[in-house]
């Protein structure tokens, strides 16, 4: 291992973590020691282990400020590569991990002497293939990262993909050439001679196989017509994550999603990812196997017929289906509530009498119908999801029809949305109205977030149900823009980094961007973390450590945050010549 720290030691800037890849279908979060939002986790999936006195691999998580802990303590004099404290984390079987970003820090405070280095490093697939390490020998006196401020920025490592596999590692160690001795007595504050915290972790797991049901009954799988609250019946396995959720559509919108068995409150995801995926603190959350007899409440359909579609997913998002058929829902039809619409004088009425008169409620347009069907979409993809970048106007169009194809004309429909961003507030947009032919358009300016749309048609003014819905999600990607200058520069010099994030909606404390580079052709790296202020300004610069001549790019990465209201993406890429 020390040969390898040093050999990486003599790398040039680029050398550096790629960032872990996007997340894909079958994928979950699981979090170790603590969340995104500073609460406390568990460290399940890991282990620790540790040999020599005087080690120790400690897990602190549920204390304030703590963290999984390899050390080495000052004492006694250590042999290299015999004493080491190692903390490792196993994926579950028919699982793997696609992505990680962590958050350490650590020292080699008790220094090196011939051949012998206190270190501490993280490796993976494998403990000898390692992708952050820290050396006393190879300039890493002063450690790495910030102690005991978690989430600092310099705290944050992001796993490159060829280390991504089933297993990860964290050491810390006396190494180098066997028989030589590492230093004695010689210690950090906290009286380690190498020690490595991992204040936490975040997996993203992924996995390929999915789940299975059968023994499906119950009156939503063979009733020809169903009313009220009607249960189907079903079991489930699924050999990876476990079974999660029974998800219902009908007319190919989803109306119900239904927690099957939260396994003792494992099961249960605990949000505050970006990436719309469930995360959890378990790497096995859901049970492997389940019976479950589910609810579904019709009353939420007009009566008549509706394609009815049921299916079971895991944790990773992965689904098998249970049913789908069609259905007749015959539900009783509710009396027309009638609301008093005057009241006439008594002495003004032929003979005195008092006389009420009661309005019906106004219909939604013509041929307005509780049996309604509403279609919206993008016109720029025909679907309910789309991504666009930062800046683009889009359109949506849609339609309202009565059962056979009758257009609902002159129809209001009404529309809210809710920005992509956490505890964001729904808010109401002005109503379209539809055309002759039940037609209308939405046009949205190129300005706007991330944000679900949701369309809802009354079959009467002033209802307080609508009888058709339709949700439109879009993603927008964030507008970033970077300078760089000077665009030539040499050994020892400065270059200088200037941009600022478009569309506003800054988080409070500012924005996290990431700086990368490449040699033209090559892959992205990361070199560095900063942060855009309140107004989406930010500014960086970099310092040539090697001789040229070498060319390479730059660009900036925001990526998704659970405040800010937009998709990640990348700045234009801006060139830079080393002399």
């Amino acid at each position: 291992m020390l040969m390898r720290i040093l050999k990486t030691a003599a790398l040039a800037m680029l050398a550096v973590p790629l960032f872990a890849q996007s997340a894909r279908a079958g994928s979950y979060h699981v979090y170790t020691c603590r969340t995104p939002a500073g609460e406390s986790a568990p460290v399940d999936g890991w282990s620790g282990s540790k040999t020599g006195t005087y080690t120790y691999a400690e897990d602190s998580c549920q204390r304030p400020g703590g963290a999984l802990i390899a050390a080495l303590g000052d004492q006694p004099a250590r042999t290299a590569n015999t004493d080491i404290a190692t903390w490792a984390f196993a994926a579950p079987a028919g699982v793997h991990i696609g992505g990680a970003t962590l958050w350490r820090a650590g020292d080699a405070a008790g220094g090196a002497a011939v051949n012998a280095t206190y270190q501490f490093w993280f490796a993976g697939p494998s403990n000898t293939e390692a992708f952050d390490q820290c050396a006393y020998v190879s300039s890493c006196m002063s450690g790495k990262g910030r102690l005991g401020d978690p989430f600092a920025p310099e705290n944050r490592v992001v796993v490159p993909t060829p280390h991504l596999a089933s297993r990860m590692y964290v050491n810390a160690s006396c190494g180098g050439v066997a028989e030589y001795n590492c230093p004695e007595g010689k210690r950090d504050e906290n009286g380690y001679a190498a020690v490595v915290y991992l204040y936490a972790a975040d997996f993203m797991l992924e996995q390929s196989a999915g789940p299975s049901s059968g023994n499906v009954g119950g009156e939503l799988a063979s009733a020809g017509a169903v009313s009220g609250t009607s249960d189907l019946t079903f079991s489930a396995s699924d050999p990876g994550s476990g079974v999660y959720e029974a998800v219902f559509t009908v007319d190919g919108q989803m109306l119900q999603r239904t927690a099957l068995d939260d396994n003792g409150g494992r099961c249960r995801n605990v949000g505050q990812t970006s990436d719309e995926l469930p995360a959890f603190l378990y790497v096995q959350p859901c049970q492997t196997s389940v019976t479950s007899d589910v609810g579904f409440d019709t009353t939420r359909l007009g009566n008549g017929a509706h394609h009815l579609v049921v299916s079971v997913i895991d944790a990773a998002g992965n689904s098998a289906p249970v049913l789908a058929r069609n259905v007749t829902v015959a539900n009783p039809v509710p009396a027309v509530a009638q609301t008093p619409a005057a009241t006439i004088n008594p002495l003004a009425s032929p003979g005195g009498a008092l006389v009420s008169a009661v309005a019906p409620p106004q219909p939604n347009g013509a041929n307005a119908s509780t049996l309604a069907t509403l279609t919206a979409n993008w016109t720029a993809t025909r679907l309910s999801r789309l991504t666009s970048r930062y800046g683009r106007a889009q359109t949506i169009t849609g339609r309202l029809i009565a059962p056979g194809g009758a257009p609902i004309a002159g129809a209001q429909v009404d529309l809210t949305t809710v920005p992509a961003y956490a505890r964001a507030a729904a808010v109401v947009m002005p109503s379209p109205h539809t055309g002759q032919d039940g037609r209308f358009t939405v046009h949205l300016p190129g300005g706007v977030s991330s944000r679900t749309l949701r369309f809802e048609y009354r079959a009467h003014l002033g209802d307080a149900t609508p009888v058709a819905t339709r949700s439109l999600s879009l993603s927008v990607e964030a507008g970033v823009a970077l300078s760089v200058t000077p665009h030539t520069a040499s050994v020892g010099r400065h270059i200088f980094f200037h941009g600022r994030l478009l569309g506003g909606l800054i988080p409070r404390g500012g924005k996290q961007l990431v700086l990368e580079a490449r040699a033209p052709g090559g892959s992205w790296l990361e070199f560095n973390v900063i942060r855009a202020d309140s107004r989406g300004r930010y500014s960086a610069s970099y310092r040539f450590k090697f001789p040229g001549p070498a060319r390479y790019q730059f660009r900036v990465l925001s990526e998704a945050e659970s405040d800010y209201p937009f998709a990640p993406a990348t700045s234009n890429v801006v060139a830079v010549r080393e002399r």
